[in-house]
């Protein structure tokens, strides 16, 4: 289920000028929560050069995408405005920004603004392209990755084929299939939707687009193939603009580190199911981490929990297997070291054992999550079966087992009332919830 939705709309800074909304909206100092009615806002129209350069567009018109631009120079996405204590951008860009979205300039409700990667992971990219081509340091990127010769078998390409994106970083393309390509073509969500497999409703400009998302962070992908409408436990994608993308707000597990017991074994019973979910559903796809942190996972306002983070999510089709060609690893190229540098080959997709979200996670978020929450001897059978679950040396019958233990443990010590408003009040009426 999404977030509920609300009325709240960022306020501008009293003293400022108009023309600075994306600094003034950023970084003033602002006390109170309330916020003017959309009407009462000025409608003075935001300094497009500066929105320009804050969004990334300057350097790079074909980074994520542009379906949601047209909302931040209308004004229709609106920064919360309790960032910062002075006015210019903070010296260290957040990596997301709250931020409130409207359809209408009358209703508004919370989502997120999320940079594809950071502001210095986004200026070391951009130097690494200007230099691969002997540019200025100022180059235009986009004029550059347009001749790269990976580009040019894209541009000739009428199917997304495993060949195209061999060699690139990111996890979601470790193992490709082509039903899981297909996939991505399909539901696309910045071009038309064509209902086809094939790129034939694909400019060239959309095609630099997706690659280039593709190569640098899969994220706003797996949000638009693998909707939250359809059951995957994603955010909602809302659109994109520059490097930033737009979804549905949450907040991000480590804030309910010190939540009350019920709470946090509601959330752990919960990030249990999530990861269940993504061993085992309908479509045979077998999803799995290779790194989670407190930030990877989010809460929306009802109490559900999310994946927040899916960059370091990947995806295996079980159905058709990998059919990257063996042997035949594309050699580095600049899509190939967009972000971090050139990586490592990665191992067979066959080495990924079916534990392995669940160790990473028993490990780092769930021990944060339970320690000390419930008296003993309960406390001491979680902590026994939060100790077998991230034991990466055993089998993954054991590790599974051991997560179904953890699990019967929680069960019963979560609660039915409003709090939880995503299971209430069916769970007063439905042991399933």
């Amino acid at each position: 289920m999404e977030p509920q939705l609300g009325p709240t709309a960022a306020s501008l800074c009293p003293g400022r000028p108009h023309l600075l909304l994306w600094v003034s909206a950023l970084s003033c100092c602002v006390s109170s929560l309330a916020s003017p009615s959309p009407s009462l806002v000025p409608r003075i129209r935001t300094s497009y050069n500066f929105g320009r350069t804050f969004l990334g567009l300057d350097k790079c018109n074909a980074c994520i995408g542009t379906s949601i631009c047209k909302k931040f120079f209308k004004e229709e996405i609106r920064f919360d405005s309790r960032l910062a204590s002075r006015v210019g951008l903070p010296p260290d860009p957040l990596p997301s920004y709250p931020a409130n979205y409207s359809d209408d300039s009358k209703t508004w409700r919370p989502v997120e603004i999320s940079r594809l990667v950071s502001k210095q992971e986004s200026d070391i990219s951009d130097r690494r392209i200007c230099a691969s081509a002997a540019a200025p340091k100022t180059c235009s990127i986009e004029r550059i990755l347009r001749k790269t010769g990976r580009f040019q078998k894209w541009l000739q390409a009428k199917r997304l084929t495993p060949d195209l994106v061999q060699g690139l970083p990111s996890p979601f393309l470790r193992c490709p299939s082509q039903r899981l390509l297909d996939r991505v073509v399909r539901r696309y969500a910045e071009v038309a939707d064509a209902g086809s497999i094939f790129m034939d409703h694909f400019t060239d400009r959309d095609k630099l687009r997706l690659l280039y998302t593709l190569a640098v962070n899969a994220h706003p992908i797996l949000l638009q193939i693998f909707p939250g409408a359809e059951g995957w436990p994603l955010p909602k994608y809302l659109g994109s603009c520059g490097r930033f993308l737009v979804s549905t707000s949450t907040s991000p597990l480590r804030e309910f580190y010190g939540a009350a017991p019920d709470q946090a074994a509601d959330l752990a019973y919960q990030l249990l199911g999530v990861l269940e979910s993504l061993r085992s559903n309908d479509l045979n796809y077998f999803f799995y981490f290779t790194h989670v942190d407190a930030g990877t996972f989010g809460i929306f306002n009802n109490g559900h929990l999310f994946i927040r983070d899916a960059s370091a999510l990947g995806v295996i089709d079980k159905q058709e297997g990998s059919q990257a060609a063996a042997g035949a690893e594309e050699s580095p190229d600049i899509f190939s070291c967009l972000v971090s540098g050139c990586r490592a080959p990665l191992p067979s997709c066959d080495a990924v054992p079916e534990k392995q979200s669940l160790v990473l996670v028993c490990r780092r978020v769930l021990p944060q999550l339970l320690q000390g929450k419930f008296p003993s001897p309960v406390q001491d059978e979680i902590d026994a079966a939060l100790a077998r679950c991230g034991e990466d040396a055993s089998p993954d019958p054991e590790v599974l087992g051991a997560a179904s233990r953890l699990k019967d443990l929680l069960r019963p010590l979560r609660t039915c009332d409003p709090r939880f408003a995503y299971r209430y009040p069916d769970c007063k009426y439905n042991e399933k919830f």
